[in-house]
């Protein structure tokens, strides 16, 4: 799609690449300028709401990757597929209430049809000591 920019690659990778009518996105974190907004691991005992920037963020630089593999007059009719990843400590159990916040963001920009399958996964670190990784794969 003419005009549309999406973020800025951190390594030796694409943002998206197309496939028929499907776009794959690498995973992003909440970058703005190419810098992290947040950083550390998402704590088990601390409000959800804290992390929703950054999740949301993430979550929006996927879709603008995303956006970059569109044609002239195509838009993304679906999100088939939205992996969450999220560097958590130990004992945080929280994962799919954490994800819900790029769900919401998706059903925002998207409608129902930004509501794919999903999976919300822990992990001990993240790149640059990210909180959160979005990954997705779309449709046209």
């Amino acid at each position: 799609m003419t005009g549309v920019r999406g973020p800025k690659p951190q390594g030796d990778y694409v943002p998206a690449t197309r496939q028929g009518n499907l776009i794959f996105t690498s995973g992003m974190t909440p970058r703005k300028d190419g810098v992290l907004t947040k950083t550390g691991l998402v704590l088990r005992d601390a409000p959800l709401d804290i992390y929703s920037e950054a999740v949301e963020l993430a979550c929006a630089n996927a879709l603008a990757a995303a956006r970059t593999m569109l044609r002239d007059g195509e838009k993304i009719k679906t999100i088939v597929a939205l992996t969450v990843y999220m560097a958590a400590e130990p004992g945080f159990t929280a994962h799919a209430k954490l994800a819900d916040f790029a769900s919401a963001f998706l059903r925002t920009e998207l409608g129902d049809s930004g509501i794919g399958s999903r999976a919300a996964i822990g992990v001990a670190t993240l790149p640059g000591n990210a909180p959160v990784e979005i990954q997705l794969v779309a449709a046209t």
